[in-house]
């Protein structure tokens, strides 16, 4: 009598598993092992050189498209003579519209005002938020600075608009400050806040207060305590030690958070209107009110928008390089 061994049919082998294996695996797993996604990683990852192609082809795409983009597309429209194109209309290249601001000095005030306003509100902030950040990153252990950080956050999760009526609901003639003020007798009638250079102030400093807390907390975090207990050692006090030490170390956090206050605060538009009055018209609202006006007077306010553009892109370069310039001196 003969014996026959019975053996299982051989499975064919796909990149060195069988075609039941594979078709077991999840989703990601069948995609890995698919032919053409391979080929596919091989390309993308043959250099470094294509990598990095690859990788920063789309962050560069978004900064030329959503940002660069829209700003070129504005600056070309400021010097033409007339936009929007009516269809058979030929525009012809002007310099009018900037010299329509530098011919006329109704325009300077607010221009200036917005400017030193931006500059002055930046200061505040950064005298605001430095403690809050400091205390953050020296004096809350690391497992509870998580939720410190969301708890100042959530006033964020809403829009400019919730948030700027939320400060005319607080400073208004019925709002909570005035209504506390006279619960304890300390005023008889509420204080005309709204509609004032403060109103607009407590806007701003609310609206980008996280703007200057972020990088500051970052600076002040990566700052080793070991650094302010040595000059403790060597007999420095707590003002000695900040103004030698913490301060010089997290001039990188200010000027970023800085940069980052004075570039907002310049391009404010509803915060302004909303809380200001006639004393305190920034120039976003002049600029908005040529985009407002139907005609041709859209070049006019793109040429406007981009002076106030170029100037705060200069003089917030001008910033950095007298940061950097501190920077190098406590280094040397």
């Amino acid at each position: 009598m003969t014996a026959y061994s019975a053996s299982a049919p051989k499975k064919p082998v796909v990149n060195g598993q069988t075609k039941q294996g594979v078709k077991d695996r999840p989703f990601w797993g069948r995609l890995v092992c698919w032919a053409p996604y391979r080929a596919l990683v091989d390309v993308i990852y043959a250099s470094p050189t294509r990598q990095f192609i690859i990788l920063a082809a789309f962050p560069v795409l978004w900064v030329l498209t959503q940002h660069l983009g829209p700003m070129l597309q504005m600056a070309v429209v400021s010097l033409t003579d007339a936009y929007p194109v009516a269809p058979s209309v030929e525009t012809h290249f002007t310099f009018d519209n900037y010299m329509k601001f530098f011919g006329n000095s109704i325009f300077w005030m607010p221009f200036f005002r917005t400017l030193a306003f931006g500059v002055a509100m930046t200061f505040c902030t950064l005298l605001l938020t430095y403690p809050v950040a400091y205390f953050l990153a020296r004096h809350v252990t690391r497992k509870n600075q998580l939720l410190f950080l969301l708890i100042l956050l959530i006033p964020f999760w809403v829009g400019e608009i919730v948030r700027t009526y939320a400060i005319m609901i607080l400073l208004g003639n019925n709002g909570a400050i005035n209504l506390m003020l006279q619960s304890i007798g300390l005023i008889e009638r509420p204080i005309p806040f709204m509609y004032t250079g403060f109103s607009v102030g407590v806007g701003i400093v609310y609206l980008t207060a996280l703007y200057m807390l972020l990088p500051l907390y970052s600076a002040l975090e990566k700052l080793p305590p070991s650094f302010n207990e040595a000059a403790a050692d060597l007999g420095a006090g707590a003002w000695t030690r900040f103004r030698r030490v913490t301060l010089p170390l997290t001039l990188e956090g200010i000027s970023s958070g800085c940069t980052l206050v004075f570039l907002i605060s310049t391009g404010f538009y509803a915060t302004p209107v909303l809380l200001g009055g006639p004393s305190t018209t920034t120039f976003a609202e002049t600029i908005a009110g040529f985009f407002h006006v139907a005609g041709d007077q859209w070049p006019t306010g793109a040429a406007f928008a981009t002076i106030m553009f170029l100037t705060a892109l200069i003089m917030a370069g001008a910033f950095q390089k007298f940061i950097s310039s501190l920077r190098k001196g406590d280094v040397n």
